[in-house]
């Protein structure tokens, strides 16, 4: 059944992918409409986590960002699947890095990299900084449940080089690439709401206490990784700006948990600046305390 649903699925996506941007634009309009309107898909999550976060926006204005987190979170979406056939040219357009100095210089000094980012704006284009960076680019992502779109996925994600690791896999190969001397960027978000079993530490985002993860900070500290925040803005419909932020040269100089708050911190500022790019439909405020 996995299968056929995939093969039956395949060709709408590569269709989506291949339309021209003004039509592919108003396809995004019309999965909106259905996305918000007909199946009411998560609601009651955005309604409940914008109530929770935002208290200080007026009924009004938080139901204006609910409307406009709706409408990007479709075109973020077939986004992702547009990447399938847009060309390099178009991307570089498309996704601006402002400041890649700062990470080829930590290639320069021999130096790995954790980058921590958040589900904020074009987090999937993301993967397309890759072959500018000087290092070996790995993202840490968690595994679909069908193996068929996982591959599909992993394929998409992929294309400008960037390695796809299950979340499994990454202490396994930042220990051997340690070992082997191989420099490399490990992408990582880590602004959603951790396990139970992988609760090491609890702090306030967006003004409510919430266990948040910790691992990529105790990765730096492990494996000797500068940390580098990437913060993307979305400048308009379909542009996207990326501007990298350095948390932590050595991070075995910082106190525990410090270099996560100051993760957190950044990621607060964005979401207050422009709260409808943020992925609202998860449940990160599930563990609240």
């Amino acid at each position: 059944m996995q299968f056929l649903v995939y093969i039956l699925a395949y060709p709408l996506l590569w269709l989506i992918s291949v339309l021209p941007f003004r039509i592919f634009y108003w396809f995004s309009d019309c999965v909106y409409l259905l996305v918000y309107y007909v199946i009411g898909y998560r609601r009651k999550v955005v309604r409940a986590n914008l109530a929770l976060a935002l208290p200080h926006l007026s009924d009004a204005e938080r139901k204006k960002t609910e409307k406009k987190f709706y409408q990007h979170m479709c075109d973020m979406f077939l986004e992702m699947i547009k990447t399938m056939s847009i060309s390099a040219e178009e991307m570089e357009k498309r996704f601006h890095v402002t400041n890649i100095d700062l990470i080829l210089d930590y290639a320069k000094k021999g130096k790995s990299v954790i980058l921590v980012a958040s589900h904020y704006a074009s987090y999937e284009w993301l993967l397309t900084i890759n072959p500018k960076i000087g290092f070996q680019g790995v993202a840490v992502y968690k595994k679909l449940a069908n193996p068929y779109f996982d591959r599909l996925i992993r394929k998409i994600r992929s294309k400008y080089n960037t390695e796809l690791i299950p979340t499994k896999q990454a202490i396994p190969l930042m220990a051997q690439n340690q070992r082997e001397g191989k420099l490399s960027l490990y992408g990582l978000a880590s602004d959603q709401s951790p396990k139970l079993d992988r609760i090491f530490h609890s702090s306030k985002f967006m003004g409510v206490e919430v266990p948040v993860h910790t691992g990529a900070e105790m990765l730096a500290k492990k494996y000797d990784l500068s940390v580098v925040l990437v913060k993307v803005k979305k400048v308009k419909r379909g542009y996207y700006e990326a501007t990298f932020v350095s948390l932590a040269d050595n991070p075995k100089d910082f106190e525990d948990f410090k270099i996560t708050e100051m993760y957190l911190n950044e990621v607060e500022k964005q979401i207050y600046e422009a709260p409808e790019y943020y992925l609202w439909t998860h449940k990160r405020w599930k563990h609240k305390q």
